[in-house]
């Protein structure tokens, strides 16, 4: 590192500050001081993260995108009381699952459970629909079979409460 006197690498830090910007990259900033002129000046360290990678149904592999699961969330919970606010909290969720994880790759099964188990919580239609997307129901009674299921559970809980 050159300081501002072109003096090189010789500084001294006296602040430290981890955050975290508008676009969710996670940065040091750092207060440092010359140690041969005394001016003071700041730097910003990236914190690099190698990304996960996406295993799909078919093998292929992709990089994980929260977007992707964030307009698939806005496309289930079209017309539903559901707000993007909600909608942004089960995607910050799944991608803290997903890169808290340590693992280089991920399945897209697990992402889509954890997007479905997420969603059943708040709204039930909206589940529905993402799971009939996800799930990929090839017939009636399959789909038949996920709302019968999703009813039981729902009378449980009625029945708890």
């Amino acid at each position: 590192m050159i300081n501002l006197c072109g003096s090189q690498g010789i500084s001294a830090v006296y602040h430290s500050h981890f955050f975290t910007d508008t676009g969710k990259e996670q940065s040091i900033r750092r207060r440092r001081e010359c140690l041969n002129c005394g001016r003071r000046f700041t730097t910003y360290e990236k914190i690099e993260t190698s990304p996960v990678m996406v295993v799909k149904k078919d093998m292929r592999r992709e990089p994980f995108n929260g977007a992707k699961i964030k307009q698939g969330l806005i496309h289930a919970c079209q017309k539903r009381p559901v707000s993007i606010a909600q909608i942004d909290t089960i995607v910050e969720k799944v991608e803290k699952l997903v890169h808290s994880s340590g693992d280089d790759e991920f399945s897209s099964r697990r992402i889509g459970e954890a997007v479905m188990a997420e969603l059943k919580l708040l709204d039930e239609v909206a589940y529905v629909r993402f799971a009939s997307v996800y799930r990929q129901f090839t017939d009636v009674s399959s789909f038949m079979d996920e709302l019968n299921k999703l009813v039981r559970e729902s009378a449980k809980r009625n029945a708890e409460d």
